[in-house]
């Protein structure tokens, strides 16, 4: 089990290589010069030229990848004449547009998403496997067809459109709870889930629907194996077998999407954080994208897609631990 968690870390790390090298190409080989976009406008040759510097894009492109590379594992420092700023490691890029770094940046939106994911994620799967459990094993046709139609609506209903509703009924109309202004959890716990408990539900409410789809469909895959038919032989209650033996195969497949939704939610809630005013990273990423902060918009970029890898090797290492028939090859 060793070698295999050290092979899966050591294939995530290429991964990111791969994956950062492509990121840092495809935007700083285009057509558009980061420099003048963070110079702004009414830029002059002189000022461009300092900020070009100061950037290090003066440089091949791959000696500004290795310098790249260099500021994650031990940082960099941007000089612009006279002054100098530090960026410490992991150091993601320095956004000249705000003045700080992409690792501050990320460091002060990465609370928020975090809360908004691993909340929704729970809520989810609770409503999820509970449903899809229920269903299955009630036996009743009337309540498999309800959860089939229960799918289908929270599939085909966009996330804006419940974050509207909810803000409508809750907020407004009933004004049973207020509008959602983030409060960091340490501050005030209370005020913190208070303030994400519609978020949450926004989330859970559609991403319940694929969970308790597959929930359904792996239980009822898992209550035809052999092993299930073996395990009724030998003489052990129905609880055991359920719990033991259908729900912990059916729940195997569940690991990897649920690392896979956290790392979703986390870098990609943009309509979510924007709809209930969340700085999260998805909110960083457009203001990113609107000021055309390139330093910003590849330090995101890369984060997000190492979430995505890592989330993926950690669905794989738990997937391995759950289920003893995975080969750990």
């Amino acid at each position: 089990m060793i070698g295999y968690v050290v092979r899966r870390l050591v294939g995530a790390v290429i991964v990111l290589l791969v994956l950062s090298a492509v990121v840092y190409g495809l935007f700083y080989a285009g057509p558009s010069n980061p420099a003048l976009l963070a110079c702004g406008k009414g830029c002059t040759p002189d000022h461009l030229a300092e900020v070009k510097s100061a950037m290090g894009l003066d440089k091949s492109l791959g000696d500004q990848y290795l310098s790249f590379l260099h500021g994650i594992f031990f940082g960099h420092d941007y000089s612009s004449g006279p002054s100098v700023r530090s960026c410490p490691a992991p150091c993601l890029g320095y956004s000249f547009e705000t003045d700080q770094s992409v690792t501050s940046i990320l460091t002060s939106a990465l609370p928020v998403s975090a809360s908004l994911a691993l909340g929704a994620l729970v809520l989810s799967l609770l409503l999820g496997v509970g449903s899809g459990l229920v269903t299955v094993l009630s036996g009743r046709r009337w309540l498999d067809r309800g959860l089939n139609a229960v799918v289908l609506l929270g599939y085909s209903t966009p996330v804006f459109l419940v974050a509207l509703v909810l803000l409508i009924v809750f907020c407004s109309d009933l004004k049973w709870l207020p509008f959602p202004n983030y409060v960091p959890l340490t501050q005030n716990p209370g005020q913190w889930a208070q303030n994400l408990l519609l978020p949450w539900i926004a989330l859970a409410l559609i991403g319940s629907a694929s969970y308790a789809r597959m929930t359904r469909a792996q239980m009822l895959e898992t209550l035809s194996e052999d092993h299930v038919r073996t395990a009724r032989a030998y003489g052990l209650s129905e609880r055991r077998v359920i719990t033991g033996h259908v729900l912990r195969g059916a729940l195997t497949p569940l690991v990897t999407m649920a690392a896979i939704d956290l790392a979703a939610i986390m870098t990609s809630a943009v309509l979510t954080e924007s709809m209930f005013g969340l700085p999260g990273i998805g909110h960083a990423l457009v203001d990113a994208v609107h000021g055309g902060d390139l330093p910003v918009i590849v330090g995101v970029t890369v984060a997000a897609g190492s979430l995505y890898i890592l989330a993926n090797a950690l669905a794989d290492i738990l997937y391995a631990a759950i289920d003893p028939r995975v080969e750990l090859a």
